[in-house]
């Protein structure tokens, strides 16, 4: 039998690789989507030494016609994906005064737009052969709205209610559509740099107070592996030590 295969679209260097890793070393073959296609370089090439067959494509998720193309792409040369996951950001922080309408819009169309586009497409291809699973990457602001983050939390909550509209549509249809809530901050150096910026040192954290991105990877897996009898629509994930 061939390679399931995975279609991760916000293939960044955290998160998206610790995922694209996780599912290589469950035998899948990896398809890796990005606006800067260049820079998925260094995770092919390890991806690749692993002995699975990995594909990387540079779009711009926000883009109606780049999206339906890669989709096709895949579906047509690669083969028919089993699993599609959208893990694009916007987190940005804008206090309200300072919000201008072209940063709403942008951080809207990454945050729920791109996976709107996303999820359509996956789903054109899913519900004829009765298949499929679909999720999305959530965060803190799919559920509450923090100062300076109205457009990343408008963003996400959309994300949220999109995944759960599909989940009643599409889970009758056999297709297992999941929300991740990310409720914590991950260990990058986006994050890191925003602790500096605050005036704390990163490195002086107690341990597991940042989340490492291979659990979120464990958490997908997970998930990918359920049975339709007990499928989880939402999971939220948050270190010990995070206050919620």
């Amino acid at each position: 039998m061939s390679a399931p295969i995975v279609f991760i679209v916000g293939a960044g260097d955290y998160i998206g690789a610790a995922i694209a890793r996780r599912f290589a070393k469950g035998g899948f073959t990896v398809c890796l989507g990005r606006r800067n296609g260049d820079k998925l370089e260094p995770l092919l090439e390890d991806l690749r030494n692993t002995g699975q067959k990995a594909y990387g494509y540079g779009f711009d998720a926000r883009d109606e016609e780049a999206t339906e193309e890669i989709f096709k792409k895949i579906e047509s040369t690669v083969g028919a994906i089993d699993l599609v996951i959208f893990n694009v950001g916007g987190n940005v922080y804008f206090p309200i005064l300072e919000t201008t309408a072209r940063v709403y819009r942008k951080v809207w169309e990454m945050a729920s737009f791109a996976g709107f586009l996303t999820g359509r497409e996956a789903a054109r291809y899913m519900v004829p052969r009765c298949r499929g699973k679909i999720f999305f990457t959530g965060a803190s602001a799919s559920l509450r709205g923090k100062p300076g983050y109205s457009a990343f939390s408008a963003g996400k909550a959309g994300l949220r209610m999109l995944a759960q509209s599909m989940a009643r549509e599409l889970g009758p249809k056999n297709i297992h559509i999941a929300h991740l809530i990310i409720d914590a901050g991950v260990d990058t150096e986006f994050v890191r740099e925003r602790i500096k910026a605050a005036g704390r040192d990163p490195e002086a954290l107690p341990p597991d107070t940042l989340m490492d991105p291979n659990s979120v990877a464990e958490a997908y897996w997970m998930l990918y592996h359920q049975s339709r009898d007990g499928w989880t629509h939402e999971l939220d994930l948050r270190p010990f030590r995070e206050s919620w």
